[in-house]
């Protein structure tokens, strides 16, 4: 075996090869920094959703059950009453965001290539629509659709989306105006020349061209609407329609009950029966289907924010 010497580790070259991947190493290092910062609630959930009350209350167990303890999904599962609110879930949120993608398209689509009477005014109320919070304004919505019999519906949720208003529609206008902006028109011009109307260029032609805005405007529509509480916790108060995510709370509110409530209202006899971990296992189940959504997009949904100009290159 060739020995290396002390001369030939310090040569110039060596230390020139380590001045170059030190920058690397250290790019390294902060990227496995974050991807832990990011992951550690995940993996906490994950971890805590399969142990056992004893192990909750062991100070000695941290990342590695002593058991796992499954029946914990089962419990939540029947408490937050899953499949009949994941139906609920499901549709709303598919439907608000085709709402979205439809409206929001158009209006940015407008606020891009046409220039009219008050299209400023029209993109400034964009641009502070983004800027308000929904808590702000809440008050008059909830009056309204109180007026309007919307109370205990998924019309407060749906119908505002066709409008392009609803949750972050603000925004999803300001992302298809930006991308719409920075594409040529020689091609909607052809269309127009040879006859083609608004919608018939619209849907042949630029539609077409604005596939990757509408891969990240899709995943960005399914995953604020699946997870939104705020807005359905103030419209919808029957538990037959609530949203799967709204049904957390019924797990945080029971944990301080006694066990005599508990056996009456769920059929549980065991006081430590409900604990953290269940609750950690319903928030699992309530985030796992956008998570297959985001696994099978995931590539479109990168190829996206880098082909529509989102990255801010």
């Amino acid at each position: 075996m060739k020995k290396i010497s002390i001369k030939e580790i310090a040569s110039p070259r060596a230390l020139r090869k380590v001045v170059q991947a030190l920058p690397k190493v250290l790019l390294y290092l902060v990227m496995f920094g974050l991807a832990y910062i990011f992951l550690y609630p995940f993996l906490y959930m994950l971890v805590t959703s399969v142990m056992t009350n004893e192990d909750l209350n062991n100070s000695l167990v941290q990342w590695v059950p002593r058991e796992l303890h499954f029946e914990n999904y089962s419990l939540a599962m029947f408490i937050i009453d899953y499949w009949s609110n994941l139906k609920n879930s499901v549709f709303v949120t598919v439907v608000a965001t085709l709402g979205q993608l439809i409206s929001c398209s158009m209006a940015g689509y407008a606020l891009a290539r046409f220039k009219f009477f008050g299209s400023r005014i029209a993109m400034f109320l964009v641009i502070l629509a983004m800027l308000v919070p929904v808590q702000t304004i809440i008050a008059p919505q909830y009056l309204l659709y109180v007026n309007m019999g919307w109370l205990n519906t998924f019309n407060p949720l749906i119908v505002p989306a066709f409008f392009g208003f609803g949750l972050k529609g603000a925004l999803f206008i300001y992302i298809f105006r930006q991308f719409f902006l920075g594409q040529p028109r020689e091609l909607e011009e052809a269309a127009r020349i040879d006859g083609c109307g608004f919608i018939r260029t619209f849907t042949r032609v630029v539609l077409p061209v604005a596939r990757s805005v509408f891969i990240v405007v899709l995943v960005l529509a399914l995953v604020w609407h699946w997870s939104d509480f705020f807005e359905p916790s103030m419209y919808l108060n029957k538990s037959d329609i609530q949203l799967v995510s709204m049904r957390l709370e019924v797990i945080t509110n029971i944990l301080s009950q006694p066990a005599a409530s508990l056996e009456a209202t769920y059929g549980v006899n065991d006081n430590n029966a409900i604990n953290d971990a269940v609750l950690m296992a319903g928030t699992f189940m309530v985030v796992m289907p956008i998570l297959i959504v985001y696994a099978f997009l995931q590539k479109q949904f990168i190829q996206g924010i880098e082909r529509s100009g989102l990255t801010g290159e």
